[in-house]
């Protein structure tokens, strides 16, 4: 076992099937601290969610095991740490996280729990450590991605990570789109797109996915973890299929949030060829979390990724009227896909650095 620092206990968190019994109490916990830090790192609360909300996305799930704790330093919930294996065959890698609030850091409580991430990944046969840290605008030295695409500031988490044996990989683009007034531009982008993309239709769904495109999505999602850059990321290849995707969606519809998948269909094959996801919470007063966005790569070129997500954000005033603006995420050297949310409005607001570490 790691020997941890005077004070601290690193407490495996338990995961209740509902938040009404006494043995919900660390969950809150872990719900409370989460939002407290991402505003602390952010300066904003649109990455806040509520419990009830984040409790499906916890339930034991076959493709991935995860573990997850509560950092308790004398007696006060300070942090949260997560270690998820993804359980396709022959796997190498896992995802990890540690939290802390400002007034915890400083005391070995962050080198404590990554020395205990690492024990646990090696006695797993895991080779590869990845994770993602926001890095906010600072002055001073700053760190480049090996891509060549974007920097972020040598700041206190960035020397954690260098000091942990961690390399930045990649730089992640945080942008935001201000949905007040944006519908006349995006109808003109749309129209635009319709002409390009005359040999496919727009199809749209709310979840759960109807069964006559729940293999084609199945199989989109799929492709997220192959097609879209990667920089010198590894990812274990992902297979889905009609069981993987309801358990999928089972972590949005028992959580009350609504998604909207937009997706273009190739008319002559009717093949799904692009889909694109936007997400609200039961509050739809909040902000849109624009997530997954693909172009199959056979069918690129047609403007397919200007097109699913112009029609979804058209629809999407239907939807949500009152939420005001979209957050959406993507690798800098994402060229093609950052080139379109620029031309639709979006601007960067954050920006994220992707770190991995090979263990010996």
């Amino acid at each position: 076992m790691t020997t941890l620092p005077a004070g601290l206990e690193l407490r495996p968190l338990h995961i209740p099937t509902s938040l009404d019994g006494p043995d919900a109490a660390d969950f809150l916990d872990m719900v409370r601290l989460r939002n407290l830090v991402y505003a602390e790192v952010s300066g904003h609360d649109d990455s806040s969610m509520p419990a009830d909300e984040l409790l499906p996305l916890y339930q034991p799930r076959p493709e991935m095991r995860r573990f997850s704790w509560i950092a308790v330093f004398h007696g006060e919930v300070v942090g949260r740490v997560g270690l998820d294996f993804p359980q396709e065959d022959g796997a190498r890698t896992g995802f990890w996280l540690i939290e802390l609030r400002r007034s915890a850091w400083s005391h070995g409580i962050g080198r404590a729990a990554f020395a205990e991430i690492e024990r646990i990944a090696r006695d797993e046969g895991r080779t590869i450590l990845q994770a993602w840290a926001e890095h906010p605008a600072a002055n001073g030295p700053r760190l480049a991605a090996p891509t060549g695409f974007g920097a972020i500031p040598e700041d206190h988490a960035a020397r954690f990570l260098l000091a942990s044996g961690c390399t930045l990989e990649q730089i992640v683009r945080v942008s935001q789109l201000d949905l007040a007034g944006a519908r006349p531009h995006l109808g003109t982008l749309l129209a635009e797109a319709e002409e390009a993309a005359s040999g496919y239709r727009v199809v749209q769904w709310t979840l759960p996915t109807p069964d006559e495109f729940v293999d084609g999505f199945a199989w989109m999602k799929s492709r997220m973890v192959t097609d879209a850059p990667s920089a010198d990321l590894e990812f274990d290849e992902e297979v889905w299929d009609a069981d993987r995707l309801r358990r999928y969606e089972a972590g949005y519809l028992d959580a009350g949030r609504h998604m909207l998948v937009t997706a273009a269909q190739h008319i002559d094959s009717g093949e799904l060829a692009a889909f694109n996801e936007l997400v609200i919470g039961k509050d739809r007063t909040t902000v849109t979390s624009q997530e997954d966005t693909l172009v199959v790569a056979a069918h690129r070129g047609h403007r397919l990724g200007m097109l699913v997500k112009c029609a979804g954000l058209l629809a999407w005033h239907d939807v949500a009227p009152l939420s005001p603006r979209v957050m959406t995420y993507n690798a800098e050297e994402n060229r093609p896909m950052l080139s379109i949310n620029e031309r639709i409005g979006f601007a960067p607001i954050s920006y994220e650095g992707v770190w991995k570490k090979i263990l010996a």
